[in-house]
């Protein structure tokens, strides 16, 4: 049985990491963690109010995300987490030392990624927030070891991209 793999889909809001984050464990057959899930109900009435999150509101919802990906690997089950993960100081603790980790960036410009926000229905996250998503946003350096995917193609294509990356960096057969 191969080692267990918890893979960090991260983006600004729109850029697609659930939709990718469940293209990927379906073909996987992985677990999906949505990081959304893990927010207390003070920071999604936050944001549905418009006003952005700062790191004190961020702090206990990526240590419950970093105890949910701890928790996959001891299980020795791997997933694909959806999580913005915007600076590198939230990759920290959720990526750390951990090398069965790896980050995915799916990386979008303002423009494309807020016409499919001004699209999406029943989310918490308003279109207003993504001026602030992208003045939050730190990319990964090349020292983090992203795997990057750019959000224009089809997501069916994103998710090949990113099974044929995580494959060619060995964390897959």
């Amino acid at each position: 049985m191969p080692n267990p793999v918890v893979v960090v889909m991260m983006g600004v809001s729109g850029s697609g990491k659930t939709t990718i984050a469940e293209g990927v464990a379906a073909q996987l057959g992985w677990d999906v963690v949505e990081g959304d899930k893990f927010h207390p109900p003070a920071n999604i009435e936050k944001m549905s109010r418009g006003i952005p999150l700062d790191d004190a509101d961020r702090l206990p919802w990526l240590q419950a995300i970093a105890a949910a990906i701890d928790a996959h690997l001891a299980a020795g089950k791997s997933a694909v987490v959806a999580c913005s993960a915007l600076k590198r100081a939230y990759r920290e603790i959720l990526i750390g030392t951990r090398t069965d980790v790896p980050l995915v960036y799916l990386q979008g410009s303002r423009e494309l990624i807020g016409k499919r926000l001004a699209t999406r229905k029943g989310h918490f996250m308003p279109p207003a927030l993504l001026d602030s998503q992208f003045a939050t946003l730190e990319e990964p350096g090349a020292d983090e070891h992203p795997i990057v995917a750019h959000v224009g193609p089809s997501p069916a294509e994103i998710v090949e991209e990113v099974i044929t990356s995580l494959r060619q960096r060995g964390f897959l057969p």
